[in-house]
């Protein structure tokens, strides 16, 4: 019996797990400024609003010189597209990010980052339930570490300063489950109009609705009153915290797809705890050492899996 030759193994696309990776890593400075910017007395609404009124010029110009140098992405913006693509848009930049932003009022910025750290285990189940995708079993124990040591670190802020903590987590989760449904919904439109022309439009629309919300709630008048560095959190949070890590993700999620972008986002916990501690001066004890390494081992574990079991797939 003879066996033919063996399928060699899949290239690993480099540029699109780096661009995801680095994409994550800057999104990791955002609970930084965000807590800054509450500190220095700026209400969540405003936060968000800041961060949008710095990004969304960026956003509005690129889509305008996409639309001038490449003409044949016109006819590609049929009403159809355009409002399905600003209604994920919203989804996934107005709703989860206003969730996430209302969540860091009542907990660390550190344990905020590794509640949406469990965004790639939701990433899966959505697939598998709405998308078509296979269940991969192998991967719920690594699920189930991730959340052990995000349990770790909520018990001992339980006994510590329980004030708010049940629903900022519920509040972090919804972000972390928004985003995870928005990723998938993404990646249908950037196969058609490709992720720069996608996350602007996308971007520009919940841009403009946080930009509306503040103004209602807070009013004009009290964007006058914020002083030089309160403008700068805003400018740092709508580049650094916006602008450049959307691009990076979402090419990321074109060119390696979804479940494969949320897997390579371990390295962002990580930078949010050093910031946290140094700038922010948070609390890292034993348990929040513990829990955290739960949670970045489970997720490793869960990418190192995801990917032998995608690699098995293309074989067959």
């Amino acid at each position: 019996m003879t066996t033919g030759p063996a399928r060699p193994a899949p290239a690993v696309d480099a540029a699109g797990y780096g661009l995801a990776f680095v994409g994550a890593a800057l999104f990791s400075t955002k609970g930084i400024f965000i807590k800054l910017a509450f500190a220095a007395g700026v209400s969540t609404e405003a936060t968000l609003a800041l961060r949008m009124l710095v990004a969304l010029p960026v956003y509005l110009l690129i889509l305008l010189s996409l639309l001038r140098r490449n003409p044949q992405l016109r006819p590609l913006l049929t009403s159809k597209r355009l409002l399905a693509s600003m209604a994920v848009g919203t989804l996934g930049y107005y709703v989860a990010s206003y969730l996430d932003f209302a969540g860091l009022a009542f907990v660390t910025a550190q344990y905020e980052r590794l509640v949406l750290f469990t965004y790639p285990f939701f990433v899966l189940l959505f697939g598998v339930w709405f998308f078509g995708d296979r269940m991969s079993w192998n991967l719920i124990p690594a699920m189930g570490l991730s959340y052990g040591g995000l349990l770790v670190i909520f018990a001992w802020n339980l006994t510590v300063r329980p004030e708010g903590l049940v629903l900022g987590t519920a509040l972090v989760l919804g972000s972390a489950i928004t985003f995870a449904f928005y990723q998938h919904l993404a990646k249908q439109q950037m196969l058609v109009l490709g992720s720069a022309l996608f996350t602007c439009i996308g971007m520009s629309t919940a841009a403009m609705l946080a930009i509306g919300q503040s103004l209602v709630v807070d009013g004009p008048a009290s964007y006058l009153e914020f002083d030089g560095y309160i403008w700068f959190l805003g400018l740092m949070l709508g580049v650094f915290g916006t602008v450049l890590p959307s691009f990076l993700l979402n090419a990321g999620i074109a060119r390696i797809g979804a479940r494969a972008t949320s897997s390579t986002a371990s390295f962002g916990p990580i930078v949010t705890i050093v910031l946290a501690v140094f700038i922010l001066g948070e609390e890292f004890t034993l348990f929040h050492a513990f829990g955290t390494a739960m949670v970045l081992l489970g997720s490793w574990l869960f990418a190192w899996l995801e990917t032998r079991n995608r690699a098995k797939l293309a074989e067959l």
